[in-house]
């Protein structure tokens, strides 16, 4: 660390596009965290291909996610924004830490569940251990914040458990990390079904809004979200598609819901979804200009991955040299 400032680590897959939803709920919020941690933002490609990919559509996900965060305003001097696969130490401390987690563990993780129904034909080993490189991706940078979502809560647990234990077997080797639950983070969910959150790999293209969605298609999807019969904007969970709509109203625009609630009293639900439209095309299209510069910057987007993979380098080495004494491998000669 190259201050007193406290480390925070995330990241995002690199696979599917990027939704408002993660943008509203993850990204967008980074930007605030900037100024209080020593942040290391992960596009996270290893966990990627526990499911089949395709190697060229993977290689640039990766790449568009990568210039996505600094077009969403990440300084990439600022931060560490990288790709996990350019740092060998998150696959080698997740061999280590493998050996220090218990297969019982890892069969109670609900995603690995959820993965194991939805790809049935193809439940891997990596899928099975997906928890512990998670783990290593935090304790890798020795973490003490982590922005996680009310889903990803088990996953910060496991790897309290594992830093915990082998901690107590070699003394205070790993920083054991908190979680961050931001208080102004939007849970964002299905324009089509408002029960569930909005996804990056829902087969519905109507349910999400993307990041590079363009301005027409953005309002289209708008337009087709699901509300109901009552013909009243009210927040209640009684109405989930209308409260959908307030909260990402409310999270582009910053107000907040009572505010909200007096805009709209005896409006009908093409107001409400003409002003969402307008409120996420105000936020994103002005990202997407920035994101179109940026990647005709080919020269400037290569200095950014070469750079931020040293310095995640250096600093995983650090952790990882440590770790690598206390189980006992022999020092290397240089």
């Amino acid at each position: 660390m190259l201050n007193d400032k406290k480390i925070l680590f995330s990241g995002m897959q690199a696979t599917g596009s990027l939704t408002l939803g993660n943008y509203l709920g993850a990204l967008k919020n980074w930007l605030a965290l900037n100024d209080d941690y020593e942040c290391f933002y992960c596009v996270v490609d290893l966990h990627s291909i526990t499911i089949r990919q395709d190697p060229s559509e993977l290689r640039k996900r990766a790449r568009d996610l990568l210039t996505l965060y600094i077009a969403a305003g990440l300084d990439p001097v600022k931060n560490c924004i990288y790709f996990q696969s350019h740092v060998p130490g998150h696959a080698e401390l997740s061999w280590i830490l493998n050996c220090f987690t218990y297969m019982g563990e890892l069969n109670r993780m609900t995603q690995f569940k959820d993965k194991a129904q939805k790809h049935a034909d193809n439940i891997n080993a990596g899928l099975f251990t997906y928890p512990v490189l998670m783990a290593s991706d935090i304790l890798l940078y020795q973490a003490d914040i982590v922005p996680v979502g009310v889903d990803q809560k088990q996953h910060l647990e496991i790897t309290r458990t594992i830093a915990q234990r082998f901690n107590a077997i070699y003394g205070d080797v790993f920083t054991v990390p908190e979680g961050y639950f931001g208080k102004n983070s939007a849970k964002i969910m299905s324009l089509q079904d408002p029960s569930k959150k909005m996804s990056k790999s829902d087969e519905n293209p109507n349910a999400s809004i993307y990041l590079l969605d363009d301005e027409a298609t953005i309002r289209r999807k708008f337009k087709r979200a699901v509300t109901d019969s009552v013909a009243k904007i009210a927040y209640d969970d009684a109405q989930p598609g209308v409260k959908n709509l307030l909260d990402i109203y409310c999270a582009s625009t910053g107000k907040d819901i009572k505010d909200a609630l007096g805009e709209f009293e005896g409006q009908g639900y093409g107001v409400l979804k003409d002003a969402v439209s307008d409120a996420v095309c105000a936020l994103i299209i002005p990202l997407q200009e920035r994101f179109n510069e940026l990647k005709k910057d080919k020269e400037y987007i290569d200095s950014v991955i070469k750079e931020n993979a040293q310095r995640a380098y250096y600093a995983s080495e650090k952790t990882l040299r440590k770790v690598k004494k206390k189980v006992g491998f022999p020092e290397k000669i240089k």
